[in-house]
């Protein structure tokens, strides 16, 4: 991860941890077997302008490079954990290259994920607008 890498406190976090990392990778990579195995079948992606996307379009938007991540940083992450529903958040800091234009991104992000079998799995993200 980045080095605002936050140290887990148990297992639980370590694993919560790990997923986050493994979705950061996937959106990078644009890799669709990556985004589609971190991705609950019930995903809610909200954007910061207000749209929203399901599973398929969420996958569809980074793996078809229409979303393209050069780069992402994670900052000041927290993580809660409840049962079997964890809420992390998160400032993204990330360089991007859609439709070959580069951009930089800084917003907040809160991802909500579910333990599902053994595995964490993106059940939905808003993104927002950070105070400028």
């Amino acid at each position: 991860m980045s080095s605002s890498y936050l140290y887990a406190q148990n297992k639980h976090e370590a694993d919560l941890l790990a997923a986050v990392d493994k979705l950061r990778n996937a959106m990078i990579s644009g890799e669709r077997q990556a985004l589609e195995d971190i991705a609950a079948a019930d995903l809610s992606y909200g954007h910061s302008g207000g749209k929203l996307e399901d599973k398929a379009a969420f996958v569809e938007a980074i793996a078809s490079g229409k979303s393209d991540f050069v780069s992402i940083d994670l900052k000041n992450q927290t993580v809660k954990i409840t049962g079997k529903t964890a809420i992390v958040r998160h400032e993204l800091h990330a360089k991007t290259n859609d439709g070959g234009k580069p951009g930089d991104v800084h917003i907040g992000i809160m991802l909500v994920w579910q333990k599902q079998g053994k595995e964490w799995k993106l059940l939905a993200r808003q993104a927002y607008k950070l105070p400028q």
